[in-house]
């Protein structure tokens, strides 16, 4: 399907019978989002605010919020943009099975944006504070784009070919912004429009930046693609939408999308920062407040049907886990052709994407070793870590194909098992310390600074994995409630930690000074252990608040463990030992996951609004037999 609009992506979608409009009165602070979170996570229909409390604009959101819908909507062009994508990783594939990309080309002549004069988005102006204040969770900063198209050109080679789309964070009112002049713009680090800032500061010019909120839906999908190097995101766009990307070109000024609903246009400003945030985001946990860049804004267009998409990130699983399942589908195949010898890579959504990767990839060095041991993998573990957003990665654990060619890295507990199974933990755990981490986790030693922890396992099964635990277990002192997690983990309650911090600050200050403690408590606990003790028969342990909480489920256990874990600081072992600055255990592998002081605050729902949301759920309410 090609949509030359998000109002005709709406209308199709309603006629299909996956959109619900909800006619009666919604709040955009809270509520709304709220209303989001209970119908994805009951896998119901996208949904159309006709009425948002004190804003004319309507909204729409839970677009992408299944993959049945997802792949509804890109109906037409899905194995098109497979192709392309493919194509472009590997340029030598058409000659060697020109068979499969003989379509290419017409499928390409979607990819080149069409210049145009006007548009849509000129049909209005409007301010700030008159677009819907979109809120998600209570201690959030204040209202925000959470669907951005962030437009950006580089001053050096301006022009559509160099330029980028990305999906950065956009912060509409709130903290020490101007009213209606100014907005925040949170970029992560390994981000092009990083680039593109740097280009324009050290040349003295101003950096201009367009935010697109709407549009076609592909515009959404293409800004959070990770493309091969050299791959226009708006080529991406046309070719998902089937449709070229229309760009408004304007003396002096970036371009405009002719087919957005909105257009924030403005230029960042080159001699201040702001705080930014708190924000709830995709690890489950606050972002906290930040200095980032001000854009100064010159002014907001809107189309004359406008609808304002939304989203709202929190633990997952939410509506952003169908852009990674879609990622993973589009760009899995190119993963041997940019990373040789690497069959496949899942960065754990329930973990919170970024804390934890999985991957599977090839021991072929020395075939003839008696024992094998990682080798190949671990230079492919590094090939990963030095790719893109992956290099974010805390946690990596690697396994090689042959040791079983029908393993796959998005069956979890059959990888887990299968690494517990094999790894040494005297020889396959290699860390890497004083590094950079995702920008929203702060588990680590400060802003953006953390470390990671490669576990690579090959050759046959060496360990059996415990199943039950053993009748009156005993635990060191201070610990409590041990759980079996699944075959192999062991969960154990630890006592508990200062609460977390909403300021920054604060909390490097309350890291510092708990530290000591914290350590100090699991260095008593792996004190009282040895290879002898009945703990010892589990692989992993793994030091939690809530024991009952973690053993609940598979999900509970990957968010918490690794959302909570720094590994240089956090990781310990029985009978643990360094040897030529090789860190490794004899025993059981040691994960301290519980909350520590200097961590963000977890995301929790303000309790009168998920009753009104319950109203809205309940027999003769819009949402009746969907929530």
């Amino acid at each position: 399907m090609s949509y030359a609009s998000l109002r005709e992506c709406v209308d199709d979608l309603e006629r299909r019978r996956q959109l619900v409009r909800i006619e009666s009165p919604v709040d955009a602070h809270l509520e709304a989002a709220a209303i989001h979170r209970r119908v994805h996570a009951a896998g119901g229909p996208a949904l159309y605010f006709a009425n948002v409390t004190g804003c004319r604009f309507p909204m729409v959101s839970n677009l992408y919020g299944t993959m049945e819908r997802t792949r509804l909507m890109f109906r037409d062009a899905l194995h098109g943009v497979e192709r392309l994508v493919q194509l472009r990783a590997n340029p030598q594939a058409a000659a060697k099975e020109f068979w499969k990309y003989w379509q290419a080309p017409l499928d390409a002549r979607f990819m080149l944006p069409k210049s145009v004069t006007s548009g849509p988005i000129f049909a209005g102006q409007t301010t700030l504070s008159q677009l819907p204040q979109m809120q998600s969770w209570p201690r959030d900063g204040g209202p925000f784009v959470t669907l951005p198209i962030v437009y950006s050109e580089d001053v050096r080679e301006p022009g559509l070919r160099r330029s980028n789309l990305g999906m950065y964070r956009v912060q509409l009112a709130g903290n020490q912004y101007q009213r209606d002049a100014e907005i925040g713009l949170h970029y992560q680090i390994h981000r092009s429009i990083g680039v593109h800032h740097e280009a324009a500061r050290r040349a003295g010019e101003p950096f201009r930046v367009n935010v697109f909120v709407g549009g076609p839906p592909s515009l959404a999908v293409a800004a959070v693609m990770p493309l091969p190097e050299g791959m226009s995101e708006l080529g991406f766009a046309g070719a998902l939408g089937r449709r070229r990307v229309r760009m408004i070109r304007r003396p002096g000024a970036l371009p405009i999308m002719a087919d957005a609903d909105f257009c924030i246009v403005g230029t960042i400003d080159p001699d201040r920062l702001l705080p930014e945030g708190p924000f709830g985001d995709h690890l489950g946990y606050y972002s906290l407040a930040h200095d980032f860049p001000v854009l100064k804004v010159e002014a907001v267009y809107h189309r004359r049907d406008a609808i304002w998409p939304f989203t709202v990130v929190g633990r997952p699983p939410q509506e952003d886990t169908m852009f990674g399942e879609l990622i993973h589908e589009l760009t899995g195949p190119m993963i041997p052709v940019v990373l040789p010898g690497v069959k496949g890579v899942n960065a754990v959504d329930a973990a919170g994407v970024h804390p934890l990767l999985l991957a599977i990839g090839s021991e072929r060095y020395m075939p003839f070793l008696g024992t094998p041991q990682p080798q190949e993998l671990l230079t492919q573990a590094c090939a990963i870590l030095g790719q893109g957003q992956l290099s974010l990665a805390k946690y990596l654990m690697i396994v090689a194909q042959q040791d079983d060619p029908n393993l796959r890295v998005d069956n979890i507990p059959a990888f887990l098992t299968h690494a517990l199974q094999r790894a040494d933990w005297r020889r396959d755990l290699h860390f890497h310390t004083q590094t950079t981490i995702d920008t929203l986790d702060y588990s680590g030693a400060g802003f953006n600074a953390g470390s990671k922890l490669v576990i690579a396992a090959t050759g046959p099964k060496r360990f059996e994995l415990a199943t039950e635990l053993p009748p009156m277990m005993p635990v060191p002192n201070g610990f409590r409630h041990p759980r079996l997690v699944m075959p192999g983990v062991l969960a154990v309650e630890g006592p508990r930690c200062p609460a977390p911090s909403f300021d920054y600050d604060e909390s490097v200050r309350a890291r510092t000074e708990a530290r000591d403690a914290t350590a100090g408590a699991m260095r008593q606990f792996v004190r009282d252990l040895d290879v002898a003790h009945p703990m010892n028969q589990f692989r992993l342990i793994v030091v939690v608040d809530d024991t009952q909480f973690v053993s609940e489920s598979l999900n509970n256990f990957l968010w918490a463990v690794f959302t909570r874990s720094n590994p240089a600081d956090d990781v310990y072992g029985i009978d643990e030992f360094t040897s030529e600055k090789h860190w490794g255990c004899r025993g059981a592998l040691i994960i301290d996951a519980r909350v520590k002081a200097h961590h963000a605050p977890v995301l929790e729902e303000d309790p009168e609004i998920s009753r009104r949301v319950d109203a809205l759920g309940a027999l003769g309410g819009p949402l009746h037999g969907i929530i």
